[in-house]
């Protein structure tokens, strides 16, 4: 049987709001019928913060540190908490929520998704698997979260290998479209993470530190090989391709795709209207 064909896009390095720009003018295009379902990865030039929709970007934000480690910084047009984007693959999943294979619900729409990150890190040799909250505090945890770092817990099917986490998500539904997008740590500089937010004190940003070092983990802090870039690309690319049962060709963009999604990127993602709204 011929698989689906979904288009695949590897943009590279951009700035933060170029990112949110591109995920935003894909979902727009595959909401209007122009281009058919995409996965997309990218990475961050330079290395930024972005935060999530709902987040309160002046309470829990420390910018002179933002500034001072020369990060950029965007607000996601999804939920979840802050990321900092900087020694990973970050990709995006664009389908509409009519899709047959699309469950209604967010949570199995997540499960469908992210069964190409299982394949993918598989194809790592890692034996991930998904989280699944089954204490009533875990659940209680996910609806009132204690901080500020997305790497913090794992949310229902995020992926963990060794009890730990190591990719988180975010998903949004626009115009009848999913968008999910998420990291996959490849390494991770914990002391410069948790220097870009905001404490009570120093002695609950130590205690959230060290709490954080059993949740949440970076590919190469458990492979037994040295995991490049390329590497997690071909082994993604690959498991996305299995895990959605998909085959995947090049989307090339025209000089006035490009053009509105760099627009985009200046009057929306680079303003302080969108980044600081809340």
């Amino acid at each position: 049987m011929k698989k689906e064909i979904w288009k695949f896009v590897d943009s590279g390095r951009q700035s933060a709001s170029f990112n949110m720009a591109m995920d935003e003018a894909l979902l727009e295009w595959h909401s209007e019928g122009k281009i058919p379902p995409v996965i997309r990865f990218y990475g961050w030039e330079p290395a930024a913060l972005s935060i999530g929709y709902f987040q309160k970007a002046e309470k829990e934000i420390d910018f002179d540190a933002v500034k001072r480690h020369g990060l950029g910084f965007v607000r996601r047009p999804t939920g979840g908490r802050g990321v900092l984007h900087e020694h990973e693959l970050t990709y995006s999943v664009i389908v509409t929520e009519e899709h047959p294979n699309m469950p209604a619900g967010v949570t199995e729409a997540y499960r469908v998704i992210s069964e190409g990150i299982l394949k993918g890190f598989r194809h790592l040799g890692l034996d991930a698997y998904f989280a699944i909250p089954r204490t009533e505090e875990e659940k209680s945890s996910l609806k009132n979260p204690r901080s500020s770092v997305c790497f913090d817990a794992p949310s229902w099917y995020e992926l963990v290998v060794e009890g730990r986490k190591v990719a988180g998500s975010a998903q949004t539904r626009q115009k009848g479209v999913i968008l999910q997008h998420g990291s996959i740590l490849l390494d991770l500089d914990e002391d410069k993470l948790f220097s870009l937010f905001t404490y009570p004190n120093e002695r609950l940003k130590e205690r959230m530190q060290q709490a954080f070092k059993n949740k949440a983990v970076a590919v190469n802090d458990i492979s037994s090989n040295k995991i490049t870039l390329q590497m997690a690309g071909e082994a993604f690319k690959k498991g996305f391709e299995e895990g959605l049962e998909i085959e995947l060709e090049p989307l090339e963009f025209s000089k006035e795709q490009t053009a509105y999604i760099e627009r985009l990127a200046i009057e929306k993602y680079s303003s302080d209207d969108w980044n600081f709204k809340r």
